[in-house]
């Protein structure tokens, strides 16, 4: 049969507009994958021949508040393979086993994975910066030197419970290390290099640097010269007495920042592998539970304080040495009692019966109440892991026995960090804070503050003049009571003993206390708290007065000069024991003859320098109280012209 002419061109056309469109779909297809999936295949297409060694990112460092570093990085490079890369598996494992000291046969098996890369582990991980250098110039195919850091202590087991550690991989593992981890960690970067299926290098692409992001650095509140004076103070403690454990924190008790905390046994972050996780998991300071003794009275008298149930110099009870309650004789811990005395009186003594009276005329719902406000039976917010928040009775289960012994310390467990939380909010005008630690997050690179913890007020539990005569009691503890080992000539000081017996299974235990002290200084205007406890000191009789208020005292008496607190001349007068020393002010020699200085100075002895009939100077200065039998120094020379 015949076609047409017509139905040809038209059997044509159709043909044209079919391979047109085809030509058009297979035109937009290629510009499709061209200009919109191109740059994704493309990286696709480089990820599958590239090989990333990874540069580790510099974790941020730790310091205290005035930039002293805490914790840092040093250099330790890491090796990796390319297993495709290496033409001789025998040769290499050879060479580098010899090198880095490991075994042959293990190098082997991990250079002859089938995988991308491997790191060479252990053996060749955070290696030396001279070892990295003998394996660099091996110029072994297929085997590469990375940068890598490890962490780095430079004081060693200083603030080690605080600090914590990082592991191998420099993630934080325990203490602010860990807390702070994502903000310590920053980001890793690598080097990428481009091979074919068989691992053979692709000159034609050059390689890849990403830089690595570095973590922030953290700038705490510690104070490094109050630190190593609780480092120093609980490092004689150790020594003096072989204690279980030691307990010390310093805060400012205006703001809450944690000025130094320390605990034994302590360990050297790194190597803490080779101490029990018992002891590195376990910062007492706010881990720690127990029953806090004497230490807690505070809380009782300034609740009694603030609801009027006591004058303190006006009222007055009578101690003879114990008070009944529900068919319970609670003792003093002083035989025979101490008579009639003020409430005053009772605080610098630590009285039992006292306080009970105090918590009988609170009540229990009141003094509970009061407990609660002062941030006991909950957590207090510091920033560190595994805070403790004590254990409180319920109230329906707290009868006149139970109201009792809560009044002087008994029954009740707390925290360290709780109770001087506390006690600050007693003495700086009623106001709680939360501790702290963490003052701010620094750029390690343009030195700009990414983020600032202030002072965080919970609430305000007592009145200012509430606060001002909690004050007053403490100091006259110090001066006239049982905390006279804590006294410091020219600062006023004010503090409580505390002596608590240690429970095990219910029962206490015989002759195994923990023995604290908290201090405040100056009496007048607070800069700082110092708490510490001393767990089952040995050869030593077992009292907050006796062991822990001397550490106090060392502690306040050499914090406040690094702080720049000045001195002052107006003191409660201290209260004098048969064992003090004899003291001597020391006067006023300059100008004075030789030949007329020993019938004023036979309780010192005197040494000289320079030559002469008249002194010219001295040494201590004149008004200095020194104990009997100290060195006086005296520098002689020609009397000077008044004129």
């Amino acid at each position: 049969m015949r076609v047409s002419g017509v139905t040809v061109r038209k059997r044509l056309i159709i043909i044209f507009i079919f391979g047109l469109a085809f030509f058009f779909i297979i035109a937009l297809r290629l510009g499709y994958v061209q200009f919109v999936l191109g740059e994704n295949l493309t990286n696709r297409a480089l990820n599958s021949w590239s090989r990333d060694i990874p540069f580790e990112p510099k974790r941020g460092e730790i310091t205290d508040r005035n930039g002293v570093a805490l914790a840092t990085n040093i250099s330790a490079p890491t090796v990796f393979a390319v297993p495709k890369q290496i033409g001789d598996p025998n040769h290499t494992a050879e060479k580098l086993a010899a090198t880095l000291n490991i075994s042959k046969n293990e190098v082997y098996k991990l250079i002859t994975k089938n995988e991308s890369k491997v790191r060479i582990y252990p053996g060749g991980r955070k290696i030396s910066n001279l070892k990295a250098k003998e394996v660099s110039s091996l110029n072994l195919p297929g085997i590469f030197v990375a940068e890598d850091s490890k962490r780095h202590y430079p004081y060693g087991s200083y603030l080690s419970h605080v600090l914590g550690f990082a592991g191998i991989d420099n993630q934080g593992l325990t203490g602010l290390e860990l807390y702070y981890d994502k903000q310590l960690n920053g980001k890793a970067g690598h080097v990428s290099f481009f091979s074919d299926a068989r691992g053979r290098r692709m000159p034609s692409l050059s390689d890849k640097y990403e830089k690595p992001k570095d973590g922030y650095d953290l700038r705490l509140t510690i104070e490094a010269k109050v630190q190593t004076i609780i480092e120093r103070e609980l490092d004689i403690a150790q020594a003096t007495y072989n204690p279980d454990g030691a307990i010390a924190i310093a805060m400012n008790p205006n703001t809450g920042e944690i000025l130094g905390m320390s605990s034994r046994p302590d360990f050297n972050p790194e190597e803490y592998k080779r101490v029990s996780p018992e002891i590195y998991n376990r910062n007492l300071p706010v881990w720690a539970q127990y029953e806090p003794g004497s230490t807690f009275k505070i809380i009782t008298l300034a609740a009694a304080l603030e609801e009027g149930k006591v004058d303190l110099e006006k009222d007055h009870f009578h101690d003879p040495g114990s008070i009944e309650v529900a068919g319970r004789k609670l003792r003093c811990w002083k035989a025979g009692g101490h008579g009639s005395q003020t409430f005053l009186e009772g605080v610098q003594n630590s009285c039992n019966p006292g306080f009970v009276i105090l918590g009988q005329r609170l009540g229990k719902e009141k003094l509970f109440s009061y407990i609660k406000d002062f941030g006991f039976g909950e957590k207090t917010g510091v920033d560190l892991a595994g805070e403790a928040k004590g254990i409180l009775f319920s109230l329906d289960r707290v009868g006149p026995l139970e109201l009792a012994t809560t009044a002087f310390g008994q029954g009740v467990s707390v925290t360290p960090i709780q109770q001087v939380a506390a006690v600050s909010a007693a003495i700086n005008g009623g106001y709680l804070y939360e501790p702290y630690i963490a003052k701010e997050l620094v750029n390690p690179l343009t030195g700009q503050v990414i983020s600032k913890q202030t002072p965080k007020l919970k609430r305000k539990v007592i009145s200012s003049e509430t606060s001002k005569k909690v004050r007053h009691a403490l100091e006259s503890v110090v001066a006239q009571g049982t905390g006279t080992k804590a006294f410091v000539d020219g600062y006023r000081v004010g503090g409580k003993t505390g002596t608590a017996q240690k429970a095990e299974g219910g029962v206490y235990l015989k002759n195994n206390h923990i023995v604290s002290f908290i201090g405040m200084a100056p009496a007048n205007k607070p800069e700082i708290v110092v708490y510490v406890a001393i767990d089952n000191p040995k050869d030593t009789l077992q009292f907050g007065g006796v062991v822990s208020a001397p550490i106090v005292k060392n502690i306040i008496k050499d914090s406040l000069p690094a702080m720049g607190v000045p001195k002052q001349k107006k003191q409660i007068e201290k209260k004098k024991i048969w064992t003090d020393p004899t003291e001597v002010v020391v006067p006023n020699l300059i100008g004075k003859k030789t030949k007329n200085i020993s019938k004023l100075l036979y309780d010192l002895k005197i040494e000289t320098s320079g030559k002469g009939d008249y002194i010219i100077q001295q040494a201590p200065q004149p008004g200095v109280k020194l104990e009997s039998g100290k060195k006086i120094r005296l520098f002689l020379g020609p009397k000077k012209n008044s004129n």
